[in-house]
């Protein structure tokens, strides 16, 4: 066997034990080439799930989010808040971490939820990601193809386009 091949089957081992680092699940509809497709709601829910590992004990603003690659993937993240502020790290930016950190490079859409911990399901609002996770989605997605959904329920939402959400961005074209 071949060094590429096993490091192949260590990371998907890997990524398959990491605790709800990849979560693959059926979906009714699929694509062209027969891979399925998640539906919103289903997304919607694992970005709850996510949100629920939330650490923010200094500003008890939960946030999850739920990362769908073109490989039919899901991968979660929730906001991982420091002490120091600049090392805190949101949940988006950890979906995407996570990802190309298994070998994911293609995405299609990303869900966001949030509000304080604690809060009414009727006080929820639509969380918009920062500048920072705006750049790195902007770094892996076709800002004109990529899909962002600002959640407050599996069926009150909105979406954007990515190039609606970062009309300038910055990107390797610039370079």
């Amino acid at each position: 066997m071949e060094a590429v091949t096993v490091m192949e089957a260590v990371t998907v081992m890997e990524a398959v034990t990491v605790m709800e680092a990849v979560t693959v699940m059926e979906a009714s509809n699929k694509r062209e080439d027969g891979t399925r497709l998640m539906e919103d709601k289903e997304l919607i829910r694992e970005a709850y799930k996510a949100q629920k590992y939330s650490y923010s004990p200094y500003s008890g603003f939960q946030v999850g989010a739920a990362l769908l690659g073109k490989s039919g993937c899901v991968y979660t993240g929730c906001n991982i808040e420091n002490a120091a502020y600049s090392p805190t790290n949101c949940a988006e930016r950890t979906a995407f971490f996570k990802a190309v950190s298994v070998g994911e490079r293609e995405f299609e859409k990303i869900v966001i939820v949030g509000n304080k911990e604690g809060g009414l399901d009727e006080e929820r609002d639509y969380c918009a990601p920062c500048g920072v996770c705006r750049q790195v989605m902007a770094e892996f997605c076709n800002p004109k193809e990529f899909m962002v959904l600002l959640a407050k329920s599996e069926t009150d939402y909105r979406t954007y386009r990515l190039e609606e959400l970062f009309p300038l961005s910055f990107s390797k074209d610039n370079l």
